[in-house]
């Protein structure tokens, strides 16, 4: 008899939930993504019990998202990268996608408890895709000097 998961995955579910679950699809297969991220959540009701692990996984993503970025810019035959401010919806957009593509990377454990790490290390200010968002931070700061350019 097979053994019965733990689901922690909201009857109703958040717009950020499914927006998390549909980036963590992959070859349409969304019962498998449901399952991991429930599986994760599991993981991060495991690890701190004292803390609802929906509102673990949405400071995470807070933790993550990015105020500004660079975007290249042409400007008379040289290319600068122009820092400018990101819109909420990329900014959560760019989140996820870090935190994705941080977990991917990990190796050696199933993607739920890789997930998982990850997103613990996002609340404590650590972990790939929050070191990604200072390099973002610091790139935008280097390039502060050529904001004048993004009027144009």
């Amino acid at each position: 008899m097979p053994q019965k998961r733990a689901t922690f995955l909201p009857k109703n579910s958040t717009e950020l939930l499914e927006k998390f679950i549909n980036c963590l699809m992959k070859d349409g297969k969304k019962h498998l993504a449901r399952r991991i991220l429930a599986d994760t959540l599991a993981v991060l009701k495991k690890k701190s019990p004292e803390k609802n692990p929906i509102d673990v996984f949405e400071f995470a993503i807070r933790n993550v998202m990015p105020n500004v970025e660079v975007r290249p810019k042409r400007v008379g035959g040289a290319i600068y990268q122009i820092p400018v401010e990101v819109h909420p919806t990329r900014q959560r957009t760019l989140a996820i996608r870090w935190i994705l593509a941080a977990a991917r990377a990990r190796k050696g454990m199933p993607m739920a408890e890789r997930l998982a790490a990850e997103i613990l290390e996002a609340t404590n200010d650590s972990g790939a895709a929050f070191k990604k968002k200072e390099n973002v931070r610091q790139m935008a700061k280097a390039n502060k000097a050529f904001a004048h350019f993004a009027r144009f």
